[in-house]
């Protein structure tokens, strides 16, 4: 199963960007879309009904701001749309697919950049999704939970680690929850298959023609369960693909 996580900026200025072309090429049995921006009525119908694909979107009550979605090629045994916690679905962050015992959730993770108070909120959303993907985990599921994590989590992660340790998403208490992550048992598939690769960003800023130069920092992650460790057979990142600041990235497990 090959899976793929990207945050496209925007999916109507993707959709003129050509994400179709990219959706029907890539070839992946899952696409989970971060800050869509625009619920399902919003968007042109080209986007909501793509011949051999299905799709499920879980918007914000604020229009114009995040929001997830996933697309698919078969029919997933279960969608779920947010955490059942009204502080963050209100904003559209999670969304979950589940296939048997296999639970893959694509998040937005907030980003803490404007403040003490939404570097609060950001790390509270990372425990309540640590807490329900080891509920799943001890009721017996394989889990994945993909998405921008906002969150560049060692220096070999990001071009100018030095100069932003004092920057969110680079912050000490951000990077100490993605080490509890990594605590409780879950693995950064690229990591684990990539451990010293270095200058392999998933994001750049607009500014200082950043992405031309790879001033970069990866932040856009797949997490398995450690179970899975044996099962992933590839983890990539996908700079040269445009459309967004960001880049995909994929995961391909072994069923």
């Amino acid at each position: 199963m090959k899976m793929i996580s990207w945050n496209v900026n925007g999916l109507r200025a993707a959709g003129r960007k050509g994400f179709l072309d990219y959706l029907n090429s890539c070839g992946a049995d899952l696409v989970f879309i971060q800050e869509t921006k625009a619920n399902r009525e919003q968007l042109p119908g080209e986007l909501v009904q793509v011949p051999n694909w299905g799709v499920e979107f879980h918007s914000g009550k604020r229009k114009g701001y995040s929001g997830v979605a996933v697309y698919w090629r078969k029919e997933p045994d279960e969608v779920i749309c947010g955490l059942g916690i009204e502080e963050f679905d209100c904003e559209g962050r999670a969304i979950m697919v589940r296939y048997d015992k296999l639970c893959v959730w694509g998040n937005y993770f907030p980003n803490g950049g404007k403040g003490p108070e939404r570097v609060d909120y950001k790390l509270a959303f990372y425990d309540a999704m640590l807490e329900r993907m080891n509920q799943q985990r001890k009721a017996g599921m394989e889990v994945v939970v993909c998405g921008d994590y906002n969150t560049a989590h060692h220096e070999i992660d990001l071009a100018r680690p030095k100069e932003n340790r004092k920057t969110s998403g680079f912050l000490p208490e951000e990077r100490a929850w993605v080490d509890r992550y990594v605590a409780d048992g879950w693995i950064d598939s690229f990591r684990e298959l990539h451990p010293d690769v270095t200058d392999r960003y998933s994001w750049w800023s607009w500014r200082a023609n950043s992405r031309a130069r790879n001033v970069g920092w990866r932040i856009d992650y797949f997490f398995v369960d450690e179970a899975l460790r044996d099962r992933i057979v590839a983890a990539e990142i996908f700079p040269h693909q445009e459309g967004s600041d960001h880049a995909p990235v994929s995961l391909e497990l072994r069923r």
